[in-house]
């Protein structure tokens, strides 16, 4: 299992049936592919969608496009509306969780995820309102750049998507908590102790009392 699925694994345990839920481009559009069997989320999308269905290569309806430009499905009964219905939705916080990636997250529950240095990028998306706007937000990212470097800091150096807005980051290493605007280990992989987190993790944090192994869905998929 790579990293990627991993993370992708571990957030589909934190969503709850009937959620309304934004999943970001890349990494967390994996999410909804393995939800428990009991539980039924709403997919929302600020391209105008209420109730896309999971990704599905083999089955995605070519005139229908998700956030990211991959063609998608919907399900019976959604609804599609314009940009400016759909950013009331996500402005007037009527969705329950988002799911984005990040290129980095401090301590302080601040996130920058829209600027790639060196890199020419379209704009920041509707990342910035939803961030702002959604109930609980959910940072899915890799523990380390590519680099090697931590992603996790005291600091963050990029530009900003949002400040103090982070409830909880899931890497492929561990999963944290902001709890009373502290960083709170609360989960390791499998395998992995509390010092190799300690080592590639730059922001300080607080390690639960009744931290425990991480645990992923198990669900089958077959695309």
């Amino acid at each position: 299992m790579n990293a990627k699925e991993l993370i992708a694994r571990r957030i589909a345990m934190e969503l709850k049936n009937g959620d309304v839920v934004n999943l970001g481009i890349g990494l967390p559009t994996q999410v909804v592919n393995y939800l428990p069997d009991h539980i039924n989320i709403t997919l929302q999308s600020e391209n105008g969608f209420l109730g896309l269905s999971a990704f599905d290569p083999n089955n995605a309806n070519p005139n229908l496009v998700n956030a990211g430009g991959q063609p998608c499905g919907i399900i019976a009964g959604g609804a599609t509306f314009d940009s400016a219905f759909s950013f009331a939705l996500i402005r007037g916080g009527h969705i329950d969780t988002c799911v984005l990636g990040g290129l980095e997250v401090d301590q302080e529950g601040n996130l920058a995820n829209w600027m790639v240095p060196g890199k020419m990028v379209p704009g920041m998306g509707g990342a910035m309102d939803l961030v702002t706007g959604a109930k609980n937000v959910i940072i899915g990212m890799e523990h380390c750049s590519k680099s090697g470097g931590s992603k996790i800091l005291k600091k963050c150096s990029l530009p900003l998507t949002a400040k103090n807005k982070v409830n909880m980051i899931v890497t492929e290493l561990a999963v944290f908590k902001f709890i009373n605007n502290k960083l709170v280990l609360i989960e390791h992989a499998s395998n992995i102790d509390i010092e190799t987190i300690k080592s590639k993790t730059e922001a300080d944090f607080i390690i639960s009392e009744n931290i425990k192994e991480m645990i992923i869905s198990q669900k089958e998929i077959k695309l």
